[in-house]
């Protein structure tokens, strides 16, 4: 079976606020559990989280063991201050403080760095991408800051031209990647990036009613045509459902991220070898040293 590589355990695929709230006053050890069960019952044994500023990835680092998971973390995401990242992270405001949160990561013996440099779809209006960009030479010093620190780096990242930049500043994966363009893209499969698109995402939240059923399908279907064309050029890529976001279950969400993927390509078998190949670089790379 794949490995889930975008997750976050403290969320519940329901209500964020309400998971959130869970794990204010000490983390629930039995949330963790009843979603490494999930992950359990589907014969997944490898998860990547993308963190958290609650404590939850770290505890369920210690947990996971027990249900025969490989579990990465970075313990939390850092954002800079203003912009997107607060509901999984840490902010800095300038370097000198994101260097210290790197060794905060470092001393909490995290696997990787996290970073955030956009924002995320508006699915409110019309899809486009909320905030601002990081601009290319903080990215850069961000990316350049952790490797020196031995760590490779995730990248929560949306959007043609950032993550062209993350391509050019040698970060190790983009996570979700919307709106990528051709040129993004050949830049992509040039290097030795990894993409998880996460695409579950969208196609999850058809009919539900919260949001423009016509805007959604317009973003899976470019999106899915991204993925297509990133499986030609033979873009490093893996499997990441984004697992605990709305509408995403922990263990199915990656069940359903596959489908995703079926959907993009004609030849199964060559699809499953080229997930497999893009997961186990994220296997060797993010990992505690």
């Amino acid at each position: 079976m794949f490995g889930e590589c975008h997750a976050h355990i403290f969320m519940d695929g329901v209500n964020y606020r309400e998971a959130v709230q869970r794990h204010l006053h000490g983390v629930d050890a039995r949330v963790i559990r009843r979603h490494f069960e999930m992950y359990q019952e589907k014969g997944i044994t490898f998860v990547r989280d993308g963190g958290d500023d609650l404590g939850v990835s770290e505890r369920a680092r210690e947990i996971a063991g027990e249900y025969g998971i490989d579990y990465r973390t970075p313990i939390f995401a850092i954002h800079r201050k203003g912009c997107y990242g607060g509901i999984v992270g840490k902010a800095y405001e300038n370097m000198k403080e994101y260097a210290e949160l790197v060794r905060e990561v470092k001393a909490h013996k995290g696997d990787f760095i996290k970073i955030m440099t956009t924002g995320i779809m508006d699915f409110d209006t019309d899809g486009g991408i909320t905030g601002e960009a990081l601009p290319y030479a903080e990215v850069k010093e961000m990316v350049h800051i952790a490797h020196e620190e031995g760590f490779a780096v995730m990248c929560h990242t949306n959007g043609a031209g950032p993550v062209a930049d993350l391509v050019r500043a040698g970060a190790d994966s983009v996570e979700h990647g919307n709106y990528v363009s051709e040129e993004t893209l050949l830049m992509m499969a040039e290097s030795d990036i990894v993409w998880v698109p996460t695409i579950t995402v969208v196609a999850n939240m058809f009919g539900c009613g919260r949001f423009s059923d016509e805007l959604l399908h317009e973003i899976y279907e470019l999106g899915k045509k991204n993925i297509r064309r990133a499986l030609e050029l033979k873009v490093h890529m893996a499997l990441g459902s984004d697992a605990g976001a709305y509408l995403v279950p922990h263990g199915q969400g990656l069940l359903d991220e596959w489908r995703c993927f079926q959907e993009c390509a004609e030849d199964e078998n060559v699809l499953k070898a080229r997930i497999f190949e893009g997961e186990e670089k994220i296997r060797n790379k993010f990992r505690f040293f």
